[in-house]
Parts: C-alpha cells; sequence; structure tokens
C-alpha cells in the first residue's frame, strides 16, 4: 500500500518537473531553439492549430529560426500568429519561407527573465510539496484505518521526504541551468 502511494507520488512529481522543462523553453534566451514557437497557434480551416503541425521550423542560425509551411496560403497566418504571440518577435517572409530573427536581450529584458524562470521554478517546487501532503495525507489515513504500523507510517513519510527533496532539488538544478543560459551575451 504504501508502495502504490510512493509510486503515484514519484510519477506526480515526475510530471511537475516535465511542466517546469516545459515552462522553461517557453521562455526564450539569446539563442534560437524550435520549442520558442511551441506556444504559437494558427487559425487553420476554423480552428487554432499548433504552429509545428502546420509548417516545419527550423533553426537556421544561433539567432535566427525559419517556418516552412505546408500551405502557401498559411504564409500571411503564420507571420500574424508570430508577432501577435507574447513572444517579442518579428518574422519576415521571402515567399514560402518565413524568417524569424531572434532581437538581442537587454540587461533588462534577462532579469525580467530570470524573474520568470525562477517564479516557474517557485511554482514547481509548490507542485512537488503538495504531493508531499497528499501522500503523506494518504499514509496516515492508511493508519487510522489500522492498515500499517506507526512505524511502516515513518518508513513511508520518510521515503517520500527523500522523494520531495530529490525532485526539488533537481528543480534547483534546472533553475541555475536555465539563469546561467540567460546571462550569457
Amino acid at each position: 500500500m504504501i508502495d502504490d502511494i510512493k509510486k503515484d507520488a514519484e510519477s506526480r512529481m515526475k510530471k511537475s518537473l516535465e511542466a517546469l522543462h516545459a515552462n522553461f523553453n517557453k521562455i526564450r534566451t539569446g539563442r534560437a531553439h524550435s520549442s520558442i514557437l511551441d506556444s504559437v497557434s494558427v487559425e487553420y480551416y476554423g480552428s487554432p492549430v499548433p504552429l509545428n503541425q502546420v509548417a516545419s521550423i527550423n533553426v537556421e542560425d544561433a539567432r535566427t529560426l525559419t517556418v516552412v509551411p505546408w500551405e502557401q496560403s498559411l504564409v500571411p497566418k503564420i507571420e500574424k500568429a508570430i508577432m501577435t504571440s507574447e513572444l517579442g518577435l518579428n518574422p519576415s517572409s521571402a515567399g514560402s519561407v518565413i524568417r524569424v530573427p531572434m532581437p538581442m536581450l537587454t540587461e533588462e529584458t534577462r532579469k525580467g527573465y530570470i524573474k520568470q524562470a525562477r517564479s516557474e521554478a517557485e511554482h514547481a517546487r509548490v507542485a512537488v510539496r503538495n504531493v508531499r501532503r497528499d501522500a503523506n495525507g494518504d499514509i496516515k489515513a492508511l493508519l487510522k484505518e489500522k492498515e500499517i504500523t506507526e512505524d511502516e507510517q515513518h518508513g513511508g513519510e520518510e521515503a517520500i521526504q527523500k522523494l520531495t527533496d530529490k525532485y526539488i532539488a533537481e528543480i534547483d538544478r534546472l533553475l541555475e541551468g536555465k539563469e546561467h543560459d540567460l546571462m550569457q551575451v
């Protein structure tokens, strides 16, 4: 029973870490990478569709992305979608190829992105702690129902705490890496 609770807690903590990773990919650094455009949706036959499902996105060089739509008619829609996204990017098209140059980050924008990254990391830490709280609550419920002993309860809570410490350390490591990326000129 405690093993089931531990496995469930670990899978939920892993999902929190994956969500943090996805959120960090949305915070752009000075370098171009295709995941920056993951949050952009394009109007396609009356419904919003993720950009990567209607075009191929490639890194041309360190500061430029190229977007090649699968249908020529999508070029203006994709340009508009990228411009209206909150990414601060200004695409330009040359025929059927859309180039998206990455603007240089100023010191002020870098600090803003670091603040955003720290906020995302804190949300992930809170999510991991909430999983710990839920797992410990489940363990206490088992003790209350007399399905486990107090020793088993303490052992289970220790195991959950070790998991929590492991995932919070991983969150801190990811944040440190993102801050390092953001501060590189």
